[in-house]
């Protein structure tokens, strides 16, 4: 089984793109356009068009087919009840599954075809809006055998001659409706395999924050940290530029500030559209550019031993950090945002990792691997596994302090005991 991130010429080019040099050359920006707030699907009158006017205006057949999962499914029937009161004809495909495995993202391409819409709705967390990416570039191109290997960054997949996209999140972590990215599992080879290409950026994001009131704690916790792990690589990555380091920068602070009230107290209603705001910045900071070695670590954890996507990414926050450190001073940037800061440099880092720990310990989140609950045998075992399935993510070249199969090595088994990194 081969990847599009395998290919070694890709895998050469996409770091060289992050180069001031090149960067300087020609840098896109782009970003959904966003509809946001309590009233966002209106039963009365608005002042101006409404959201069906805005999106309707696009359909000229007013065909919707949404997408969700067995939870978003509620939510899903609330969009298409609006839809429908708009003169929308609407289908509902409510069987999009965790971890987004490619069998079912055919399933669902298979319906959206036989339903032929004009406008892809998807109604959910991250694998319903992965899922719906990914189905609809099936949709578009039925030809496309091999999504894994097929779709890669570099190429024009040609999608909206068929649909358009828009996501509608109902958690506040993924950002997955302000990225151009959908990360699929190979269940044959149990291992995370994302899709990137500019074109699968969706068209426009209604944010919700009714929607996500009903998120346990745990599951707050865990899409907040992705919130944070996605902030902080965006910000970090050279591939960063000003207008995504504002938007981490912002995301950081909200979360901060935020995410600790809406696992409090989940129906804290300011706390959850805080939460959703600050879900979507961190989206387009490192959507527009990369994530990093949070990300191709924990999708590595993630996969082989089943830790929640949030968790596994978020916890190694501060080992990516210290492991960063020796190349990068960007942290003082976070430092003055969450004004941190200490009398020296030095004594800002020790403050940033405080600052991260201590609000994990206030979300009950664990500090090290072990505490996730790995078995130190399992660990071991699957070593080579993980390092392997991290070096070759896409994420790890876009790490502003490039790593050795050895250093992932170090780097994991320090964050399976908890100890700071000093290498």
């Amino acid at each position: 089984m081969s990847y599009w991130f395998q290919d070694p010429g890709i895998k050469a080019l996409l770091p060289l793109a992050t180069a001031n040099s090149i960067k300087g050359l020609s840098t896109s920006f782009n970003t959904p356009a966003f509809i946001m707030g309590f009233n966002v699907f209106p039963e009365g009158m608005t002042i101006g068009p409404s959201t069906a006017d805005i999106i309707g205006a696009r359909c000229p057949r007013k065909r919707a087919f949404i997408v969700a999962d067995e939870f978003s499914n509620q939510f899903a029937k609330k969009t298409a009840e609006y839809f429908s009161a708009n003169g929308f004809s609407i289908e509902i495909w409510p069987q999009a599954l965790p971890e987004v495995p490619v069998d079912n993202v055919k399933e669902c391409a298979v319906a959206m075809t036989a339903f032929e819409p004009d406008v892809v709705m998807a109604v959910g967390g991250g694998s319903v809006m992965d899922s719906a990416k990914a189905a609809w570039i099936l949709y578009e191109h039925p030809e496309f055998d091999d999504l894994g290997a097929l779709v890669n960054p570099l190429i024009l997949l040609g999608l909206r001659k068929k649909a358009f996209l828009v996501a509608v999140p109902t958690t506040s972590g993924t950002g997955s409706e302000c990225t151009p990215v959908s990360v699929l599992h190979d269940t044959s080879t149990h291992r995370k395999v994302p899709i990137a290409n500019g074109e699968l950026l969706p068209d426009m994001a209604i944010l919700v924050p009714e929607f996500t009131i009903s998120m346990p704690p745990k599951l707050t916790a865990g899409t907040g940290l992705d919130v944070l792990a996605h902030a902080l690589d965006g910000i970090m990555t050279p591939a960063a530029n000003e207008f995504t380091d504002a938007m981490g920068l912002t995301a950081i602070k909200m979360t901060f500030k935020y995410l600790p009230r809406a696992y409090k107290n989940g129906k804290d209603r300011e706390a959850r559209y805080r939460m959703i705001i600050a879900a979507s910045a961190a989206g387009i900071s490192f959507g527009q550019n990369a994530a990093a070695l949070t990300h191709s670590l924990g999708h590595s954890i993630g996969s082989l031993f089943n830790i929640h996507h949030g968790l596994s990414v978020g916890m190694l926050i501060p080992y990516c950090l210290q492991y960063y450190r020796p190349v990068s001073d960007k942290y003082l940037d976070i430092c003055h945002a969450l004004r941190i800061e200490g009398s020296t440099p030095d004594e800002s880092f020790d403050n940033l990792i405080k600052a991260f720990r201590d609000l994990f310990k206030t979300l009950d989140v664990p500090l090290s691997l072990e505490e996730l609950g790995i078995k130190t045998d399992e660990f071991d075992s699957k070593m080579e596994t993980l390092v392997l399935y991290t070096m070759e993510d896409i994420d790890t070249f876009f790490s502003p302090r490039p790593i050795t199969a050895d250093q992932c090595e170090q780097l994991l088994r320090y964050a399976y005991d908890g100890r700071d990194i000093d290498f």
